[in-house]
């Protein structure tokens, strides 16, 4: 059985290998990206932050996957769906709808709007990102951190 619980230190290392080695799966491990992102092993104490909120996949004591929201560069107003992975083994079984759920009612509760960059390379993240309603943009947001990537969404329908 698989519970979606908020991350706690002891998930840190699970979190950033299974970031790391999806990335790396899909030659996707740049300079810009998530892969390089300094507190990508330490993820439990960036959430900490005020409106910032990180949840990870645990399936029988295993962390299996998780996905965050935080703020958007210096923006009050925008949040940003960062790092929602999910271990190659556990995709196709729903487990990123769960993650999708949660973070757009925290998002709600605590942005505006919902932003995200990604790859065109990963289809099947872009469709479940289309599927909840986030809208193709053709540039990204001023303040990106990942200049890496070279496809953008934003939700908008909390307004």
């Amino acid at each position: 059985m698989v519970k979606l619980r908020p991350i706690e230190k002891r998930d840190n290392h699970a979190v950033g290998e299974i970031v790391q080695e999806s990335l790396e799966k899909r030659g996707l491990n740049l300079p810009g990206t998530a892969y390089y992102d300094p507190y990508l092993f330490s993820l439990y104490d960036y959430y900490q932050k005020p409106n910032h909120a990180y949840w990870v996949l645990d399936k029988e004591g295993k962390v299996i996957g998780g996905g965050g929201i935080g703020s958007f560069g210096q923006s009050e107003t925008v949040g940003e769906l960062q790092k929602l992975y999910i271990s190659d083994q556990e995709q196709g079984k729903g487990y990123g709808h769960l993650l999708m759920k949660k973070a757009l009612e925290f998002a709600e509760e605590n942005y505006g709007a919902c932003y995200i960059d990604t790859f065109a390379a990963l289809d099947t993240a872009n469709n479940l990102y289309e599927k909840y309603g986030f809208k193709k943009l053709s540039e990204p947001l001023e303040g990106s951190e990942h200049n890496a990537c070279d496809t953008w969404y934003l939700y908008e329908e909390f307004w």
